[in-house]
């Protein structure tokens, strides 16, 4: 995988190239990636879009997952809590320390996504979000399948057993409830 930033240097555009395995480094330093295999690009383009595909031969193991642009919009302080604005929805998570305004970038893993038909109560997860799977393909171990979600203007994915696939005969085009687990920040 080569991932590719534009940086200004000297009133020019100077793009670095940067090739890297480590999704923590993608997810951090990239804005625009070239994915390639056996010396032949595949596919590029933005680092948010690119991540989402399921399709690609980039998975990285209990790493996978996507990439969202946030906003940091509400803070509880009585929970220690903010609450995440993307395009698509809110997520709520610990409070990190950076003002209300404050523009982040996050991961969330395929690993601590999960789906349900009916919107879930009682739940000890607190993201729940309105979704519809657009894409579900086979993940790297042969029990395992990655579902690609929309959520509003966004794509999460979600590493689920192929028997789970079956149990809720999942198609592309269904509507379901996506419960995210927790996020993460990049910094």
């Amino acid at each position: 995988m080569i991932c590719c930033k534009a940086r200004l240097y000297r009133n020019y555009i100077c793009p670095p190239t940067y090739v890297s395995h480590s999704p923590d480094e993608v997810a951090r330093l990239a804005d625009h990636l070239v994915v390639m295999e056996d010396g032949k690009v595949l596919t590029n383009g933005p680092l948010v879009e690119t991540l989402a595909r399921v399709d690609l031969p980039i998975l990285f193991g209990d790493e996978t997952g996507v990439v969202l642009d946030v906003v940091v919009k509400e803070k509880d302080s009585d929970w220690h809590l903010v609450r995440l604005d993307f395009a698509g929805g809110s997520l709520w998570t610990r409070d990190f320390g950076f003002p209300v305004g404050r523009k982040l970038r996050i991961r969330v893993l395929a690993r601590d996504v999960g789906l349900s038909w009916q919107r879930p109560e009682q739940t000890s997860i607190q993201n729940i979000l309105a979704g519809r799977v657009t894409v579900i393909a086979d993940d790297e171990h042969p029990g395992l399948a990655l579902a690609r979600i929309e959520v509003g203007a966004s794509v999460v994915t979600a590493r689920l057993a192929k028997r789970a696939v079956a149990a809720m005969e999942l198609t592309p085009g269904q509507e379901v409830w996506v419960q995210v687990k927790s996020v993460s920040l990049i910094e």
